[in-house]
């Protein structure tokens, strides 16, 4: 289940990056972020599943932090 989503999230993400550097048009770079985020906190949960504790909380980490800087972003 959680391998078809991380598939799912990253066609996602890869297709707004390909869209934003075909188009020079960078509107969607947002949703890509948060897309990112979630592909990067599904791949956590994974991996704390699988027991790589370290692994897993590193990549929830990340996911805290790239939220964060979309957040400052868009206060900014």
């Amino acid at each position: 289940m959680l391998k078809k989503v991380r598939i799912v999230l990253g066609i996602v993400v890869l297709l707004l990056a390909a869209f934003g550097l075909i188009t020079k048009n960078f509107v969607a770079q947002p949703i890509m972020m948060v897309g990112l985020s979630a592909f990067i906190l599904v791949g956590g949960i994974d991996e704390l599943k699988k027991g790589n504790k370290r692994r897993g909380y590193m990549n929830i980490f990340l996911c805290v932090f790239v939220i964060a800087v979309l957040v400052q972003s868009f206060i900014k």
